[in-house]
């Protein structure tokens, strides 16, 4: 007779619940790792099956099939990134516009290079993936900018940004980020030097632009 711990099909109560969790949970970072590698096409539930140590049979308890799996690991993504971005974000709440937007960029790196690396590929070229997934990335993207438009939103009304159009400097600054996780990685860069550079050089993109100093016109014509 199998037990209710053992069994992933049955009702789960307590500790069983507490290990369908668990096995959920590692399931689910391990479909995540291997879309971040391989993308849609490449990410099977053979290969999900295999890492985990668990029978293709017994993954279907957990989930119907490869897209509610896919479905899962990218909502997973999403709510620990922008969990992480918001914890930082009310943690700066006394601070200038100018100094939780560099937090913020600061963050987004630490994600991209060290917590999830690749990851900025699956947002930002989405190639081949089924339309049923269409809307809820575009959903996840919208959250996740929100957290920065807010800053930036407040920082143009406080006169410390000065930024046009806040959604074509967004576009750009995830550009610069999305593509600093290709070179950018912390064994490669002692004292985190490059990461400050592209977290500045993001900035740039709302900063206000120092006035042109004016000539010295008070001994014009001297001499």
């Amino acid at each position: 007779m199998t037990s209710t711990i053992d069994d992933p099909s049955a009702p789960p109560t307590g500790r069983a619940a507490r290990r369908r969790d668990r096995r959920k949970a590692e399931i689910v970072a391990v479909a995540l790792q291997i879309l971040s590698s391989s993308g849609y096409q490449g990410m099977s539930l053979e290969d999900v099956a295999e890492r985990t140590d668990i029978a293709k049979a017994t993954l279907y308890h957990y989930f119907p099939g490869k897209d509610a799996l896919v479905a899962s690991a990218l909502e997973a993504l999403t709510t620990d990134v922008l969990g992480r971005l918001r914890h930082e974000l009310d943690a700066a709440a006394d601070r200038s516009a100018t100094e939780q937007l560099t937090i913020l960029v600061g963050e987004q790196l630490h994600v991209l290079t060290e917590l999830y690396p690749e990851v900025g590929k699956l947002f930002s070229f989405p190639m081949s993936w089924p339309a049923e997934h269409g809307e809820s990335m575009k959903s996840m993207r919208r959250r996740h900018d929100d957290i920065f438009r807010e800053v930036i939103e407040r920082g143009v009304a406080d006169g410390e940004f000065d930024c046009p159009d806040p959604a074509v400097a967004l576009h750009c600054l995830h550009g610069v980020l999305n593509h600093a996780s290709i070179w950018l990685r912390p064994d490669t860069d002692p004292g985190n030097r490059r990461r400050a550079a592209v977290v500045d050089e993001g900035l740039r993109l709302f900063r206000r632009a120092a006035p042109d100093a004016k000539p010295d016109v008070a001994g014009a014509g001297a001499g």
